[in-house]
């Protein structure tokens, strides 16, 4: 009689007076993730549910829909401004940027849920404001399938990595070419967030961990946060997922195919969020669930390291606000900025790594030997951890940028990033130090759109250049100081002239005909008595240069006025102080 009334309760409709507020996810049979219109209903759902709880659109996306953003505050501020002024710490959490990697949907889902409904989570908010983005590649998130993901133990289904114009938007920090990088841009600049944590999956070995963590490389990021972040934030994360039965470790990226060969740490230029975020004084995460776990335990892991994160800034508030602010404050006077780095391999930490054998075996493909990892051997040992960088090639700042008003993609990027620009109030000649393009490698094949240059070598000369009233002055005494400099120098992995947005300066647009020229160019040299010796040492040092009558024409007619001095010219001029006629 009692099973039969148990039974009969259980078939009861759900009492209207309590909604149902379990995520498609929890429904589920652990093995499935909500879809975007499953997501964005939810949290429609808790925004008209709870005060707290603000859901409002930021933006486009490539896609047509809208990007959201989430704001959790107890006292429902959802005002940048306002929060700051109350002395807040903010957390940004972003998922979904790889939308086939949707354990952070999920989990923020229910994270932002329990956030509202739990007093003792309640509690985390009381000097905290949480910011989600619940989607970050919508297009990617429509995009639904369940093959595309080869190496991953689901979810059943889930989106694709591309965007709406197959874009990674884990690229597109800095070039921004999809509107969905762009409102992001605005979005951060708003909230200037004290910790960002953008949700992943990994790819690669085989080991035992669920959860592995890319924080911003601790070189990168300025001294005063990379003390803080090593010294307080990291053991506390490490700690308490260790506590919490979710051991974890630095992002699996071995030198070799196997753990003994050493983890080498990731190095992320501004491409990446983690890199972008540093530009800004802000730390950036990646937490990498391990693609070969079941998709339960993934969701599971990401919402306990979601909460770690909550929980900890809450407690170390005022710690992390003070390496913060003296972070920002040292910027300001900052003079020499890193551009390139390099792996230090004489200077390794050391880490207990939980793995599992690797073997080889035949392939019944090939027939040939193939890596596999035996779990039925697992381990433990000490592997070393290469994680310390040193500046490659390093910058002075200019005192100013000054940018001519045709580069309106350059000067856009820089509005969407909270840059402060001024532009000329009349036509003007100034002393300024310019910059050639001497030499540079580009990629054979395109990357995310572009054909990216690199091993740029710079010739700088001090030259009177003219600039024209609405031209562009970007002092650098503004706190998106790294920001420029990491872009508008040439020379940086990810600088605007490395994702080709200064192309058309590398092109020769105006030549000579040799038998017109060859008259010309004996006048140049009997006019120039140095430029005759400069060629005359170059014939003798260069045999082939020597034999060779058009390369003679070039190097003259290069070296002449005939040459148009813009060509290979880098459009952006450094300026080191004076008076300028500002608007």
């Amino acid at each position: 009689m009692l099973v039969a009334m148990l039974l009969a309760a259980a078939l009861l409709p759900a009492d209207p007076a309590k909604p149902d507020w379990r995520t498609p996810f929890e429904r589920g049979d652990g093995n499935t993730t909500a879809t975007y219109a499953e997501c964005i209903q939810f949290y429609q759902r808790l925004d008209a549910a709870y005060p707290e709880i603000t859901m409002r659109e930021a933006g486009s996306t490539d896609s047509g829909q809208p990007l959201h953003e989430v704001v959790v505050s107890l006292d429902g501020d959802a005002d940048p401004a306002s929060v700051r002024q109350k002395n807040r710490r903010v957390v940004f959490i972003q998922n979904g940027i790889h939308p086939g990697e949707p354990e952070g949907i999920d989990a923020s889902m229910m994270l932002v849920r329990d956030y509202v409904q739990k007093k003792d989570l309640r509690a985390q908010l009381s000097n905290v404001t949480l910011v989600v983005v619940p989607v970050y590649n919508v297009d990617g998130m429509l995009n639904r399938n369940s093959t595309t993901r080869v190496n991953q133990n689901g979810p059943r289904d889930y989106g694709f990595r591309g965007n709406a114009r197959n874009y990674d938007l884990n690229r597109d920090y800095i070039k921004q070419n999809s509107r969905n990088a762009r409102s992001f841009a605005q979005l951060f600049q708003r909230w200037r967030p004290e910790v960002f944590v953008e949700t992943h999956t990994s790819n690669g070995a085989d080991y035992q961990y669920t959860m592995t963590l890319i924080a911003t490389q601790k070189d990168k990021l300025h001294p005063a946060l990379s003390q803080y972040l090593q010294q307080r934030l990291l053991p506390a994360l490490y700690q308490g997922m260790e506590k919490r039965k979710w051991p974890m470790v630095p992002y699996v990226d071995f030198e070799g195919q196997t753990p003994e060969s050493g983890l080498v740490g990731f190095l992320e230029t501004p491409r990446y969020s983690t890199g972008y975020a540093a530009l800004f004084n802000t730390i950036g995460f990646m937490p990498e669930t391990h693609m070969l776990k079941a998709f339960k335990p993934r969701v599971e892991s990401t919402y306990a390291l979601l909460d770690e994160f909550i929980r900890f800034v809450h407690r170390d508030a005022d710690a992390l606000g003070a390496a913060r602010a003296e972070a920002d404050r040292q910027l300001l006077t900052q003079t020499a900025f890193p551009l390139t780095w390099k792996l230090d391999k004489s200077a390794a930490d050391e880490v207990q790594f939980r793995g599992y054998e690797g073997r080889t075996r035949p392939s019944e493909v090939s027939g040939l030997p193939r890596l596999y990892y035996d779990r039925k051997a697992p381990f433990t040992r000490p592997v070393k951890y290469y994680n310390t960088y040193r500046p490659a090639l390093t910058v002075e700042r200019p005192a100013a940028y000054l940018i001519p008003q045709a580069w309106e993609e350059v000067i856009e990027r820089l509005r969407l990033n909270g840059v402060r620009l001024q532009r000329l109030s009349q036509d003007v000649t100034l002393s300024v130090e310019s910059q050639y393009i001497d030499d540079f490698q580009t990629s054979p094949r395109p990357y995310e759109g572009h054909y990216l240059h690199s091993q740029v070598k710079l010739r700088t000369a001090p030259q009177q250049r003219a600039f024209h009233r609405g031209d562009y002055v970007v002092t650098l005494d503004q706190p998106a100081v790294r920001y420029l400099v990491e872009t508008l120098e040439p020379q940086s992995p990810d600088s605007f002239f490395a994702w080709g947005f200064f192309d058309s300066v590398l092109q020769q647009k105006e030549h000579f005909s040799d038998y017109v020229f060859e008259d010309l160019a004996a006048d140049v040299l009997r006019q120039s008595p140095d430029l005759r010796q400069q060629l005359e040492a170059k014939q003798k040092s260069d045999p082939a240069f020597a034999k060779d009558a058009t390369a003679q024409l070039e190097w003259v007619f290069r070296h002449s006025p005939y040459h148009e001095p813009t060509y290979r010219r880098y459009p952006v001029a450094r300026w080191n102080g004076g008076t300028l006629p500002i608007e």
